[in-house]
């Protein structure tokens, strides 16, 4: 929905002129709230990595379990064209923060065993998916340019509210 706003007409007697500063700064307030879907907690723990962070700072743990399709919430393929696929939560697992550029990185789901499935969020909305298989099930997602900025991760499984607890991984 889109809502057409008009500031000309508000006239309010503030040295004689026409305050279209307000009219900024609701447009500013409005736009603020309706970020809010991105700017939200991960479900278990975040990370902040630096070129050249240590194994312990890239690692994270969680369990899968929701019933949402995470093609849904996020896209159907990635960026270089691969099947997003899973069912997880609604809200990312993990918020990662890269602090500055990175020329490859690589995560991996260690899920016992499990088919996992790794959708990643970017910043510019830039997606990357990985799944595994009754082969090799866990999910590994190798990739080069990885821009500074924040990454909503979300780690799935094949069949929706399956549980399994999990360790993420990230490696340059």
């Amino acid at each position: 929905m889109v809502t057409k706003l008009r500031f000309s007409s508000l006239k309010l007697p503030i040295g004689g002129r026409s305050p279209r500063w307000i009219g900024l700064l609701v447009l500013g307030v409005a736009l603020l709230t309706g970020m809010g879907a991105f700017a939200q907690t991960a479900n278990f723990g975040s990370a902040t990595l630096t070129p050249g962070f240590s194994a312990d700072a890239g690692t994270l743990r969680g369990q899968t379990g929701g019933s949402s399709s995470l093609p849904g919430i996020v896209a159907n393929r990635d960026k270089d064209g691969n099947l997003c696929l899973g069912f997880g939560s609604s809200t990312p697992d993990h918020l990662i923060t890269l602090q500055g550029n990175f020329s490859a990185l690589t995560l991996q789901v260690n899920s016992n065993r499990a088919v996992s499935t790794l959708v990643v969020q970017g910043p510019g909305n830039v997606v990357r998916c990985a799944s595994g298989n009754n082969r090799a099930p866990n999910a590994t997602l190798s990739g080069t340019d990885w821009a500074g900025g924040t990454y909503r991760v979300w780690v799935g499984s094949n069949v929706s509210g399956e549980q399994f607890n999990y360790t993420l991984t990230i490696r340059e």
